[in-house]
């Protein structure tokens, strides 16, 4: 939603607003404070139903400061979107704007359509131009407003599953640390139930039944749960399927335990080769970085879909290549035509890209393709292929020559 230039003005001139918040710089604490406020604006608890928004070189009055607007400003803006601080993903936008004959950096933040949202583990809100942290009743009216909406599929409720198909000791010794700050923690006198609801792993405390989220990450019995939730691990002795196998796995369970079994296998398998000819000290060197196959696996267990399908990740090693098969085309602002170019982004599972991020196997979004190009090529590896297509992206990675 892209607001008027007079709506803007406007918001500039009402020093009252829970909508807007004034920075002359982004220097100093400036920019711990506007992300503070996009988690607010995107956590809307006075229910606007309208952007928050954030302006860049403006003072508190309302008046421009004449600060440089230049592209490094903006980006560095944009970042605070992908930096993993705020979760789930804000909906925002980062613009210059001419208000008031002056040039402004306007950042623009959508409502959350899944509630609530957290800074730094931190629940902001909005009460007048005062910014504060929410207390349970806060929260609790932003749990209620999220089970309304339209969500995504990985907030549906699993019909069928059972509040004892969730691992308590998962969630509380592993998943709350994360989630939530130690100070927030520490003065939080919630129960279980409403602990879940608001990392969103149940519907509510009403209705205590999983998430598709609660069933992937903390589920004692997912697969059950989710057929397709699984990895199929597969080394070839030969370039094609029809060559005889090498190992063979089914790698299934918790989101964190499908993780670092995928990564024990690919391990396991990862050969080294010994130079002592191109130098006077020996070489070694990978046939496949194993951070680059971690970035391309986990992006794919992201970004799959989990809706309509049986089809797990597949992961296929032959012996001059790996294919990693991820069942679900590209989604939201993702194209065919686009997939794979720096800064286009879009999460079909927003809340399992927090939930990965929270168990720290996601540092920052948006990275993972130019990240594996980058370890690739410094092993010396050829240049990645992606084959986007309608209902399914292939990834093929060629070892070292």
């Amino acid at each position: 939603m892209r607001l008027l230039d007079d709506e803007l003005e406007a918001m500039l001139a009402d020093s009252e607003s829970d909508r807007a918040e004034r920075k002359e710089s982004f220097n100093g604490d400036a920019p711990e404070k506007v992300r503070q406020a996009v988690c607010a604006f995107a956590n809307d608890l006075p229910g606007h139903g309208r952007p928050g928004v954030a302006f860049i070189g403006v003072r508190n009055d309302g008046m421009p400061t004449n600060l440089p607007i230049t592209d490094e400003l903006l980006l560095t803006l944009a970042s605070i979107r992908s930096d993993g601080n705020i979760q789930p993903i804000p909906s925002m936008t980062v613009e210059k704007r001419v208000l008031r004959g002056i040039d402004v950096a306007v950042i623009t933040v959508l409502p959350a359509d899944a509630p609530p949202v957290r800074f730094k583990g931190r629940t902001y809100i909005r009460t007048g131009p005062r910014r504060d942290i929410a207390n349970l009743q806060d929260e609790r009216i932003l749990n209620e407003r999220r089970r309304h909406r339209n969500l995504p599929f990985d907030l549906q409720p699993v019909s069928f599953a059972k509040l004892a198909d969730i691992s308590r000791s998962v969630f509380e010794d592993q998943y709350l640390a994360g989630a939530f700050s130690t100070d927030v923690l520490e003065a939080n006198h919630r129960s279980y139930e409403e602990r879940l609801s608001s990392c969103r792993m149940i519907e509510s405390v009403e209705n205590p039944v999983p998430t598709v989220l609660g069933s992937l990450v903390l589920g004692t019995r997912t697969r059950d749960l989710i057929p397709c939730a699984y990895v199929q691990f597969l080394r070839i002795d030969g370039t094609e399927l029809d060559a005889p196998i090498i190992d063979a796995a089914d790698i299934d369970g918790r989101l964190g335990e499908v993780i670092n079994r995928v990564d024990d296998k690919v391990k396991a398998h990862i050969s080294t080769a010994i130079d002592i000819h191109s130098a006077d000290t020996e070489k070694r060197r990978v046939d496949y970085p194993l951070a680059a196959i971690q970035q391309l696996v986990r992006n794919a267990v992201m970004h799959r879909s989990y809706e309509g399908t049986n089809a797990p990740v597949r992961l296929t090693w032959f012996s001059d290549r790996i294919e990693i098969l991820n069942p679900g085309g590209p989604f939201g602002n993702v194209t065919v035509a686009n997939f794979g170019q720096p800064g286009v982004t879009d999460y079909r599972n927003p809340h399992l890209a927090e939930a990965m991020k929270v168990l720290g196997y996601v540092q920052r979004f948006g990275v993972g393709i130019a990240t594996a190009r980058k370890m690739l090529a410094e092993n010396g590896n050829p240049t990645p292929q992606f084959d986007p297509r309608d209902t399914h992206v292939l990834v093929i990675i060629r070892r070292t020559p």
